[in-house]
Order: structure tokens, then sequence, then C-alpha cells
């Protein structure tokens, strides 16, 4: 069931899901009707899911999930995989990889392997204040606090 993403509960869970590139506003046109079919007819055991989701910077896609009411099940996870997986074919993007690091570099949004990131890091490209985009938050409250943050505070941090 899709409700706004604004009334869900700071603990509800989500996932962040990084592309390799921007969406043109045509292909997040086409997404926004996606997610909301998906969200509609996400279930656990027979039971609709309360669910939202939202775009960040024109490349991240953010599902969150309040389980107060209903708790996701093995299979309604898979379900979202499997329909994320259908995202990437569809718009030939990465999304699942989880090897690739975003951040900021100005008003742009860079997009990088973390091979590289950890090259720039060496090089002293990036540094501790170098806006990251920590995708591994749990929740909406941590996504709202400590998605978008210096990396001398997330897990990028051991690169620096």
């Amino acid at each position: 069931m899709l409700v706004n993403f604004k009334d869900l509960p700071n603990h509800a869970r989500v996932w962040i899901y990084q592309s390799n590139r921007s969406f043109s506003e045509i292909e997040l046109a086409e997404l926004k009707l996606a997610l909301e079919n998906f969200i509609n007819g996400w279930t656990a055991h027979g039971s609709h899911l309360k669910a939202s989701y939202e775009f960040r910077y024109n490349r991240f896609i953010v599902i969150a999930l309040d389980q107060s009411e209903t708790l996701a099940s093995g299979c309604s996870i898979d379900a979202s995989v499997h329909f994320i997986q259908s995202l990437e074919k569809k718009y030939n993007v990465e999304l699942l990889d989880k090897m690739n690091v975003s951040y900021k570099q100005g008003d742009f949004v860079a997009y990088k392997s973390l091979v590289d990131f950890k090259k720039m890091a060496k090089q002293k490209a990036v540094s501790k204040n170098t806006i990251v985009f920590n995708n591994l938050v749990a929740n909406k409250g941590e996504y709202l606090e400590h998605w978008e943050v210096p990396a001398s505070e997330s897990w990028h941090s051991r690169f620096l």
C-alpha cells in the first residue's frame, strides 16, 4: 500500500539504490509509475506492505517500509530485489552494485568504483570533508540525518 514518504515513521526500514548515471525526466516519470505499481501490489504473506519511495538527485531510488503493522518476509524482500533487477535491465543501469561510491563534487553527484575512490583518497582528490552518500543507513531516521555526510562521518573514512 503506497503512502506518502513523509508520513512514514523514522523507524521505517529503507533501501537505497544508487544508479551509475542520472535518470532523465522521461525515465523518472516511468520509474514513478513502476514504483507506485510495485508498492501497491507489494505483500508479505498476503498482507499489503505500507511503503513509499522517493528519488534523490535523479540518481537514487529510496524505498521505505513501515514494518510496525506487517513485517517484510524473505519472499517480499526477494520480490523487491527482482523488481530492482528489472529496472536495471530496462534502463541499462547498475542499482545493486554495492562496490561503488557516490559523492558530491559541488552540485554534481559523482559515481566511482570503490577501487577508484580509494585511489582518489590516496591522491587527496577526495578528503574527510567530501560529502558522500552512506547507502548503508537502515531506517528513515538514519537516512534523513546520516545519509549525506562528510566522509569522516561514514564508512568511507577508512580510505582517507
